[in-house]
């Protein structure tokens, strides 16, 4: 039995252009990357063309002065310093549990404000909605 030798070829390829496409990609995603992630959401005011079917069971105020007024009802609303909301939503809870509470809040305050007022709102468990300017 004759013993057959296996010639082994080696091919040698060039790794330059590998690398070319590793860096293209790599820029592509890099490119990408800068333009997605910068204002990925564009916020404007909410609007609404008709009234809500229901009417809320209170209101929270801030007027452009960071004042807050409360009110439960037909209430007409009165002044209220920001550690008397809590007790106010707790209260607004207990007298109606499947109602809702509308945030009144002037177009110029601090977004951090109504942000505040829906914490302090979810915290205690209370449905809170922002009131929106009607569209003409």
């Amino acid at each position: 039995m004759a013993l057959k030798r296996q010639n082994k070829v080696t091919v040698a390829f060039s790794m330059a252009s590998m690398t070319d496409v590793i860096f293209l990609l790599l820029i592509f995603f890099m490119i990408t990357a800068t333009i997605v992630m910068p204002n990925t959401i564009k916020l404007s005011l909410p609007e609404s063309k008709r009234e809500a079917s229901q009417r809320p069971s209170a209101r929270v105020i801030i007027d452009e002065e960071l004042n807050y007024f409360v009110a439960y009802g037909n209430e007409k609303e009165r002044p209220s310093p920001l550690e008397e909301i809590t007790p106010f939503l707790e209260a607004c809870r207990q007298k109606n549990p499947d109602g809702f509470v509308a945030l009144y809040a002037d177009g110029e305050i601090p977004y951090k404000e109504i942000v505040r007022i829906l914490d302090l709102a979810a915290r205690n468990q209370v449905k809170m909605v922002i009131a929106t300017h009607p569209v003409d």
